[in-house]
């Protein structure tokens, strides 16, 4: 049992909330309740946020890109040492690295994760036995920490538009239609706990030709897609070259692009794609953190979200995993641009509130998830927020000084009714960070 003092219910903030939940669920969700005994208390409970782009194997070099080379730096350069270490870990690698980023973000208040997942092969290119090895890993990691996971196999092909083939560092994470279509089988083999999913990612339209991304979707319809697109400048520039069309214009002119879509990044939109992609229901999935460290650019998300737009956060690269990071960089990404504050905020309405609510919803629908709402019958996937100070007056007050502010934390969090995270740490931290320290000994970085 839970009680907390304020709970973000499906109709608003609540008071005095008292919840239960058996066998993952929640059974009963009761405001205006009195503390038991025996129940855990906690100052403000609100669902748990899915997480909808992770590589998770980049955590192991968070931080280790800082050094400005001999010319511009830039997020082409940034992947040579992502490559390397791409090129050298091992499956146990793979899940050691995985296991730390999901307690991380248990930790932050994500209870699922999209792991946009395309290390496939060994180190040298040649195929494992098992074509999911590496999958299986991402499945291992999942269900060691406990978040929800929505696998994302990833389809690559080639090293650029054109096509171009791809170079010896992409080795790990190439195939062709039929081997991915294998792939994509065997995963949906692993799945083994009803919160789990299983999509697919056409990496970017630099990575799939036409032809290809038409083959794949006739060969796995109803799943839900993903894909990195618009991410940089010159993805725009070389896909205009190439295909005659700006990458966004491009697909939704040329792919079935609905609810079931994610489309990562999209940062560099006109003002057509911005209302052509809101309309079509797609989810943009925002990872801001790694975009302003990778130096891409800045998602339109004022005139998106007027437009009915949908939004998710993504953690990326994993360099720093927090929620309140990501929908505090979200806002003030758009304040710097357009010297305003409390830009993506409703009249009148809590910015955290609503930066919060969007990214939920959105994430839910992008990773085929349920909608994450504290009520009966819904995931008992729950965060709970402590304030040291006792200083909120409501529920919108904590949100806003979670998100913005440096006293509220994540204290507790729940995923499918396990009490994960107690006083701010996963209760396996130990044992897997660990793990973690071992495989950053042996990095080549």
């Amino acid at each position: 049992m839970i009680f907390a003092k304020h709970a973000l219910l499906p109709s608003g903030w609540a008071e005095n909330v008292r919840l239960t939940q058996a066998a993952g669920q929640l059974t009963a969700v009761a405001p205006g309740s009195r503390v038991a005994p025996g129940d855990v208390r906690v100052d403000a409970l609100v669902p748990g946020m899915p997480n909808v782009h992770s590589h998770a194997f980049q955590r192991g070099f968070s931080g280790l890109t800082e050094t400005r080379g001999t010319g511009p730096d830039s997020f082409w350069t940034w992947r040579e040492t992502m490559y390397r270490l791409a090129l050298s870990v091992t499956p146990e690698d793979v899940q050691a690295l995985a296991e730390m980023a999901y307690v991380e973000m248990l930790e932050a208040g994500f209870t699922r994760v999209g792991e946009f997942h395309y290390l496939h092969h060994d180190t040298d290119g040649g195929r494992y036995a098992d074509p999911a090895e590496l999958s299986l890993r991402i499945f291992a990691a999942a269900q060691e920490t406990g978040i929800a996971l929505t696998h994302l196999p990833v389809f690559y092909a080639h090293g650029g538009f054109g096509p171009v083939a791809a170079d010896a560092g992409q080795r790990r994470f190439l195939h062709d239609p039929t081997a991915f279509a294998t792939l994509v089988a065997g995963c949906v083999a692993l799945l083994d706990r009803p919160q789990d999913r299983v999509g697919w990612a056409p990496h970017s339209l630099r990575a799939v030709t036409g032809g290809e991304l038409a083959e794949l979707c006739a060969a796995l319809p109803g799943r839900i897609v993903h894909l990195h697109i618009a991410e940089q400048q010159r993805e725009v520039t070389e896909c205009r070259t190439a295909l005659g069309a700006r990458p966004v214009e491009w697909l939704l002119d040329n792919a079935p692009v609905g609810p079931r879509w994610c489309l990562v990044h999209a940062t560099h939109l006109t003002g057509a794609e911005t209302a052509r992609l809101a309309d079509s229901g797609a989810v943009a999935g925002l990872c801001p953190v790694t975009e302003a460290n990778l130096g891409d650019g800045l998602f339109p998300a004022p005139d998106f979200l007027s437009r009915g737009g949908r939004i998710a956060i993504g953690t990326d690269s994993n360099l720093r995993i927090d929620v309140a990071e990501e929908l505090r960089l979200l806002e003030y990404g758009q304040r710097l641009h357009h010297q305003q504050r409390n830009v993506l905020a409703r009249p009148g309405g809590s910015t955290g509130h609503r930066l919060f609510v969007e990214a939920a919803k959105g994430g839910a629908q992008a990773l085929d998830a349920p909608s994450p709402e504290l009520a009966e019958g819904a995931p008992a996937d729950m965060v709970a927020l402590h304030d040291p100070h006792g200083a909120a007056t409501g529920g919108d007050q904590m949100l806003d000084r979670w998100i913005f502010g440096r006293d509220v934390a994540v204290s507790d969090v729940w995923a499918a009714g396990r009490h994960l995270v107690r006083d701010g740490a996963h209760v396996a931290r130990a044992r897997i960070a660990e793990q973690f320290a071992r495989v950053l000994r042996r990095a080549p970085l």
